[in-house]
């Protein structure tokens, strides 16, 4: 598991080994992270999903 610069995770979030999470990416409270997560983007659920896609 590799986690970016400027990274919010929620409460209660997990996150699998092998994922990488980009910076300033937002892991929402609760969320199960299954896949790695592109820089500065926001995901919620179980499993993850990409909510809001990051910027350009």
């Amino acid at each position: 598991m590799e986690i970016g610069a400027d990274v919010w995770v929620g409460g209660g979030a997990i996150i699998l080994g092998g994922v990488i999470i980009g910076d300033g990416a937002i892991i929402g409270a609760g969320s199960l992270v299954t896949r790695s997560v592109a820089k500065g983007a926001t995901v919620i659920g179980n499993p993850a999903r990409e909510v809001r896609p990051k910027d350009p």
